[in-house]
């Protein structure tokens, strides 16, 4: 993402003013909002924040019409609400009659996303590494020659794994015999994760494995591939994942028709002109 400066600033008109019903939402309140709202120009950060501005207010207006109170609760330890976090946190209770999703519509979200509730396959590999910095290439070149003679020796004698890693690894896991422990996807480098899943069970690598590190030789000890976990070990997360996507369906209507019903200068707002079906 291209970070702006004070260049764009300059040479960017100046934006319009942001009105909500007449009531003026401040240059200011918007300078301070565009911190929450990251983009690619001074111009789309500053419309971001406006708009997410605009929206509060729209709700704040409709919680003070309604006459709601407003009762701050405790966020965290030593926290409350703001008043007009909780005008709002009241209003959507009060607005929003939400649905709990049911049992069979969990259901048959969990059938059509299973790929979604699959364990990540697990590695137990163990690894010899000849390190090299990679802006070496003759340090390179030398250790791939060493990694190499180690995987010629290994072909020979794979028993000697352990006692190779103790006098040639440049890991800490030599004190273990180069043994890694139980290994996920995401957690060693690109090149090392693709070579655990070509290997197969008590293999060792035919090549060496070049990573930023150097280059490995690599023994798989133990492959345990991923499973499906059961419906009722996920039933909550999904649960709560449809009734959250229900909550955030339900506000955008809601304010889509607040802001139909409103006077909004300076910038746009969907508008909803009659109720949308929940």
């Amino acid at each position: 993402m291209r970070l702006f400066d004070a260049r764009d600033r300059i040479s960017a008109p100046p934006p319009p003013a942001v009105r909500v019903n007449g009531r003026e939402i401040s240059r200011a309140m918007i300078t301070r909002e565009i911190q929450n709202h990251p983009a690619e120009s001074p111009m789309a950060a500053h419309e971001a924040a406006a708009r997410a501005l605009v929206v509060r207010e729209l709700l704040l207006e409709e919680a003070r019409r309604r006459g709601l109170i407003g009762k701050q609760m405790e966020v965290g330890e030593g926290q409350r609400e703001t008043e007009e976090d909780a005008l709002i946190r009241e209003l959507l209770d009060e607005a929003l009659d939400l649905p709990s999703p049911s049992e069979p519509e969990c259901r048959r979200f969990y059938e059509s996303n299973l790929k979604r509730f699959e364990s990540p396959p697990i590695w137990e590999p163990a690894h010899i590494l000849v390190g090299a910095h990679e802006d070496n290439p003759d340090a390179r070149d030398r250790a791939r020659a060493r990694a190499t003679r180690i995987i010629d020796v290994l072909q020979a004698h794979p028993d000697q794994f352990a006692g190779l890693a103790q006098s040639h690894s440049d890991c800490p896991s030599k004190d273990q015999g180069g043994n890694l422990g139980q290994v996920t996807p995401g957690q060693t480098t690109a090149p090392f994760e693709d070579a655990l899943r070509r290997m197969s069970p008590g293999s060792i690598s035919h090549q060496p494995v070049e990573t930023p590190y150097g280059f490995h030789v690599i023994r798989l000890d133990r492959h345990i591939e991923g499973q499906t976990l059961p419906f009722e070990a996920v039933r909550e997360k999904i649960a709560d994942y449809l009734a959250d996507a229900v909550f955030r369906r339900a506000v955008h209507q809601f304010v889509s028709l607040l802001a139909g019903k409103a006077e909004i200068e300076g910038v746009e707002i969907e508008r909803a002109m009659s109720p949308l079906v929940q």
